[in-house]
């Protein structure tokens, strides 16, 4: 017993001061991605056929990304000849709208906070059930962390639980393949009204790299309403963190 209190002790405080303070993530993370039209080759088209999700496109006014299909492999930093695309490390990449999710210069990416009675209904807490609709388990684990000591959602109020109709929305992982379906609409019945859905994942955004296999649903599009969307292959915590604050007026 003694040896686990002295243990305690050296390990000290170890929950993150985000957000009072920005987090320091490592140089390999990739975050939000800036593209600079002035590099983009006319005529070159390499970062489009190279990337595996068919993220990319080049238009007239330059390259394109769709952060919604976007898994973060970095294939097309690698492929760009001028260095056209690059990723930082900025983790705030939520957004509330699919056509936020379209990168074409470095804008950072915009949430929009709920309406105040909503926020006053909802008061300081955050009741969220989690639907895992047929993804990889990437997501879900970046999704678990949120509870545990270093991002420690709960206290901001934000929680977990067992049951859609203790949940003031879900949140979903996954691209939604065919035998998920049912079971993920009838928990998104099962929410009390007024609810959120947060699309967590290229995934659950647009299938991601089972983009338009015929057992998937490609995502969530077109099944519920979207609140907020979460990109990533998977979201870093504080991705969605930063999202789910955001959303909820809190930043």
């Amino acid at each position: 017993m003694l040896s686990k209190l002295v243990a305690r002790v050296r390990q000290g405080y170890r929950t993150a001061p985000y957000p009072a303070q920005n987090p320091n993530l490592p140089s390999l993370f990739r975050g939000r991605p800036v593209l600079d039209p002035q590099r983009c080759v006319s005529g070159c088209s390499q970062c489009v056929d190279i990337c595996p999700t068919d993220a990319l496109r080049v238009t007239t006014s330059g390259p394109e990304l769709d952060l919604g299909r976007c898994i973060f492999c970095g294939d097309c930093v690698a492929a760009c000849p001028k260095g056209a695309i690059t990723f930082t490390r900025d983790w705030r990449l939520a957004a509330s709208s699919r056509e936020g999710l379209l990168v074409t210069g470095d804008s950072p990416l915009r949430v929009e906070a709920l309406a105040r009675n909503l926020r006053r209904l909802l008061g300081r807490s955050l009741r969220l059930r989690e639907v895992s609709a047929g993804g990889c388990s990437g997501c879900d684990a970046e999704v678990n962390a949120l509870g545990n000591v270093v991002f420690d959602s709960g206290r901001f109020g934000i929680d977990f639980v067992a049951s859609p109709r203790h949940a003031d929305g879900i949140l979903v992982t996954g691209p939604i393949t065919a035998n998920m379906k049912t079971a993920l609409l009838k928990t998104y019945e099962a929410v009390a009204e007024p609810k959120l859905v947060i699309a967590a994942g290229a995934c659950a955004i647009s299938g991601g790299i089972y983009r338009d296999n015929e057992e998937i649903c490609n995502g969530l599009e077109g099944l519920v309403p979207i609140d907020l969307y979460v990109p990533g292959c998977p979201p870093h915590p504080l991705t969605i963190l930063d999202g789910l604050l955001r959303l909820l007026g809190r930043l």
